[in-house]
């Protein structure tokens, strides 16, 4: 299971709105097949792994990091697929919550004299699989939100200069990050300011995130990055309803997806956001700023992990906080991380945190 949860990564960010699905195949106490889940969602990981298996998959077990599917969609359910192959036994960590499955995938198993057994690695292929689950489940994406800062907390010096605080492992460990998520997702004062591509480069041939901008009246330059690339990768822009039409219709021409959101206190609403990048197939989204976008996922508690990069040089007060104002009175009020991975990348250091359940 260990590595048919390994498998499974490498769909991380390249199939939403399907989930990342890793699968081995075992017969005699040899590996015949593998597969997970391909770009775009399909071939799913269970068919891959029974073409490469062949017949060695009569009579084997496969491991499996979510229940097989049960539903006729592009692809016949791969629940028949594992019971016309002849598999004598399927281990998987739990049922699926989509509702076209919810244990209808190993109902068709049990029902061809297959067994099942579940359980096996719950926690981590819960987590693995935390935003596909997330999405079924109440609608909106897992949330990453990434922040490269001084070791005073600031992003760039009073001028806006922010390049490169951090060294080149740790933005390269950045494009890795962005490469795992269904999404990439700034604030339009980031996409004015630093004219971002968002994309991920030097890691090879990879699906290229969604560029997703929050901007309530759209006012991120059509002379941008993003708006001269709109058309060779995705760019949906979440914003109020009371954008100018003509502004709409240009970013329309360029090739972008405008996305209408509710706006509470003067900003467009971060839940509204998620629920509608959620409904949009997305289940993984990599948040990098700024400030005031930061702020009010984290002061919705919408930040389901925070990925911090620390650089070895203060910048003073003067300095742009990477996080805008939360309006705490009290320590108590603030939202806790729980510390899951630190290491050193390069001259910096990587802290990763997840959202404590308390």
């Amino acid at each position: 299971m260990a590595m048919a949860l390994a498998l499974g990564r490498r769909g991380m960010g390249q199939c939403a709105p399907n989930p990342a699905v890793g699968c081995v195949i075992v017969n005699s106490g040899r590996i015949v097949g593998r597969g997970w889940t391909s770009p775009g969602g399909r071939p799913h990981a269970e068919p891959q792994a029974l073409a490469r298996a062949g017949e060695a998959a009569r009579g084997a077990t496969v491991y499996v990091t979510l229940e097989p599917c049960a539903h006729h969609g592009h692809t016949p359910p791969c629940a028949e697929a594992l019971a016309a192959a002849g598999v004598a036994r399927v281990v998987a960590p739990f049922e699926d919550t989509d509702a076209r499955v919810s244990g209808r995938g190993f109902a068709r198993l049990r029902a061809a004299g297959i067994e099942v057994t579940t359980g096996v690695m719950v926690d981590e292929a819960a987590r693995d699989l935390a935003g596909f689950l997330m999405r079924n489940e109440i609608g909106r994406p897992w949330v990453t939100l990434k922040l490269a800062a001084s070791l005073d907390g600031r992003i760039a010096t009073a001028t806006g200069h922010s390049q490169w605080i951090t060294g080149p492992g740790a933005r390269r460990m950045v494009h890795s990050l962005r490469a795992r998520h269904d999404a990439v997702m700034v604030g339009a004062g980031t996409a004015r300011a630093d004219d971002p591509s968002l994309t991920v480069r030097d890691m090879g041939a990879v699906r290229q995130p969604v560029r997703v901008v929050v901007s309530r009246r759209l006012d991120v330059p059509l002379m941008s990055a993003l708006a001269r690339s709109a058309r060779e990768v995705p760019v949906w822009l979440c914003h109020g309803p009371d954008v100018d039409d003509s502004i709409a219709a240009a970013w329309r021409g360029v090739g972008a997806r405008l996305i209408p959101c509710e706006v509470t206190a003067g900003q467009v609403d971060p839940g509204s956001v998620l629920q509608a990048l959620g409904r949009a197939g997305l289940t993984r989204v990599f948040c990098e700023g700024g400030g005031s976008l930061a702020a009010s996922l984290l002061g919705a508690g919408l930040v389901d992990e925070f990925v911090g990069f620390t650089a070895g040089m203060a910048i003073g007060a003067e300095g742009l906080p990477g996080i805008g104002a939360l309006g705490l009175a009290r320590l108590d009020e603030a939202g806790r991380f729980t510390l899951a991975e630190t290491r050193a990348v390069g001259g910096d250091v990587m802290h990763r945190w997840q959202r404590s359940a308390v």
